[in-house]
């Protein structure tokens, strides 16, 4: 297997996506709304909406009970765990952003789905980055079958059934995440 070469993707693949968040980011403080005026008012909202979504409502917002837990849970395994292997810690706050509910078009119901929405999001994005780190680490191998939305780290992982260098590809790929800044 080319390293190298996986190397040189994976930076153009990095420098692609800065160039797009910085091409997105280009009058993001200048954007208007058509329809900042038009908020729909709350009660509105709710007797125009479809009655099923509302029926859904509990089961959604439920959810946020296992989430936090899940966010406490991850967290302290990282603040205990991550000194002891060198791991650089994984900083919530570069991926959750509640934000969206300053958006003065929007009703208090959106408001508070886009807390909810931001916050869900960004704690599952956290969570795979811990737990990237931490695969990195103790088994930084790609497995058998092509999976879909794999880390940005899984491809610098030894390749399945290549048992050449294990080790030492092992090792590297640690002393790699050990050298890592706090991102």
């Amino acid at each position: 297997m080319n390293y190298e070469k996986i190397n040189e993707l994976l930076q153009k693949l990095e420098s692609t996506e800065a160039e797009l968040y910085e091409e997105l980011g280009k009058g993001v403080e200048t954007i208007k709304c058509d329809f900042a005026n038009e908020r729909i008012p709350l009660l509105q909202y709710l007797l125009k909406g479809n009655k099923k979504y509302a029926l859904t409502a509990p089961i959604i917002y439920a959810m946020i009970v296992p989430a936090v837990i899940m966010d406490l849970c991850v967290s302290f395994y990282q603040w205990s765990c991550f000194p002891i292997y060198g791991i650089p810690y994984v900083r919530r706050r570069d991926y959750i952003a509640i934000d969206r509910h300053r958006l003065p078009y929007l009703n208090a119901l959106q408001k508070l789905n886009c807390v909810y929405c931001g916050y869900f999001n960004g704690l599952v994005a956290y969570v795979q980055e811990v737990a990237a780190r931490t695969e990195q680490f103790w088994c930084p191998i790609r497995h058998a079958r092509r999976l879909r939305g794999v880390h940005h780290r899984y491809w610098h992982f030894l390749r399945y059934g290549d048992g050449d260098h294990l080790k030492e590809r092992w090792m590297k790929l640690r002393e790699e995440l050990k050298k890592e800044e706090e991102k």
